[in-house]
């Protein structure tokens, strides 16, 4: 595949490897067939550094923590401290250091899955790394997946990176007690999502209080306790 760039009237060529892609997505489906296999729920969840994707999965964890048995698979370049915050909310934490790379992949998400005792879990959540730019062309065998996106990083998020949002189910804008502050239009965002993904869930969140994980869990489709 390529793909045409122009700058001051030149154009450029860049060659995209097909078989990197193509070796990603059969790793993929792999990884859902052996979550299926194990009756295990799993899901994708993406967002720039700071928009609350840690902060989410914490809510989300102490939320569903006595209904289904968690994991979390967190992914970063070199720390643990997002899988450490994690810990203490009731879910197996395996962390996935990255060494610099800018997004998990199936085969690292497999990997992670392998050092895991799947009969022992109903639901896996993976945090990927934060940005909204390399992970959207590499699922990672999910059967859904969440882009946060939050009120402090401006209104053109959603419009600056569509391509992150266009295989996802739930689009969840972070931070709306700050949306004021910020002077960002909270209806603008879920309209930006929607004409990026028709049909996409929009929920919004204030990840610090828990506002609005209860309506995240119903766009997810899962029970609370």
């Amino acid at each position: 595949m390529k793909k045409l760039f122009t700058e001051d009237g030149k154009s450029f060529e860049i060659k995209i490897n097909k078989n990197l892609y193509s070796k990603n997505s059969e790793l993929a489906d792999k990884n859902l067939e052996t979550l299926n296999k194990h009756n295990i729920h799993a899901i994708d969840i993406l967002g720039s550094i700071g928009s609350g994707k840690t902060s989410i999965i914490q809510q989300l964890v102490t939320s569903l923590n006595k209904k289904y048995r968690i994991a979390v698979i967190a992914g970063d370049l070199t720390t643990t401290i997002d899988a450490d915050r994690i810990k203490n909310r009731g879910a197996k934490v395996l962390q996935i250091n990255t060494e610099g790379g800018c997004h998990l992949d199936a085969n690292l998400v497999r990997n992670g899955m392998e050092a895991l005792d799947l009969s022992s879990l109903d639901l896996i959540l993976v945090e990927n790394v934060g940005n909204l730019i390399c992970p959207s062309g590499f699922p990672v065998g999910t059967h859904q997946r969440i882009v946060i996106v939050s009120t402090t990083e401006g209104p053109y998020m959603i419009v600056k990176h569509p391509y992150i949002f266009q295989n996802a189910t739930v689009a969840v804008i972070n931070k709306k007690d700050l949306a004021e502050a910020m002077e960002v239009d909270l209806k603008q965002f879920q309209d930006d999502a929607i004409k990026v993904c028709p049909g996409i869930k929009t929920v919004f969140t204030n990840a610090r209080t828990g506002e609005g994980v209860p309506e995240l869990i119903q766009a997810l489709k899962l029970k609370e306790k």
